[in-house]
């Protein structure tokens, strides 16, 4: 037990502790050997962050990205028929819910056809986000269901949204109800 633990120690010392610089490890690509043996440091992709939480000309930059995909790709060979049954809306832009839900389906098919995602990838984007995704957005009853139901006729509203919350800003006690007006009720 003893020889193991110190094996360990060795190990863990030997895995924090940087390769000498002559060191062959760096010429691999070995995980965590960048910077190393003259290799450079790869920056980091930025974090794609939901658009919603976008604001002013960054908001602007990615609707415009996501718009160009959407209609020049995603419509054009997944839009399928415009019926009651799928909804459309040319205006879809100015639906948040919609623009969510696209953008989140943007950023995955990026992902799937990425050469790191394999050949399979784009079977998963379809599987795991497509379907989902366009099923939710062009549901009968969706968010688009008082837009364009034929193509024929095409139409833009956007529907209203529940109401926010009502919070209570006081910190008084809820008033109980009297038992007596209760049982006064049930007897009459």
């Amino acid at each position: 037990m003893d020889q193991s633990a110190e094996q360990a120690r060795q190990l863990d010392s030997l895995a924090s502790a940087p390769p000498p610089a002559d060191s062959p490890l760096g010429a691999f690509g070995m995980p965590g050997m960048s910077g190393f043996a003259g290799l450079p440091s790869p920056a980091a992709p930025p974090e794609p962050r939901p658009i919603l939480e976008l604001e002013g000309e960054e908001y602007e930059d990615e609707l415009d990205s996501l718009s160009d995909w959407v209609d020049d790709f995603l419509v054009r060979v997944y839009g399928a028929e415009v019926t009651t049954a799928a909804p459309w809306c040319e205006q879809w832009q100015e639906h948040p819910d919609v623009v969510a839900w696209l953008h989140a389906l943007w950023l995955a098919y990026q992902q799937h056809t990425d050469p790191e995602a394999g050949p399979a990838g784009l079977f998963v984007w379809h599987r795991d986000f497509l379907t989902h995704a366009m099923a939710t957005v062009r549901a009968a009853g969706g968010p688009l269901s008082a837009c364009m139901t034929d193509p024929d006729r095409p139409a833009h509203r956007l529907l209203p949204g529940p109401p926010p919350s009502h919070r209570t800003t006081t910190t008084e006690e809820p008033e109980e109800p009297e038992e007596n007006s209760m049982l006064g009720q049930a007897d009459g």
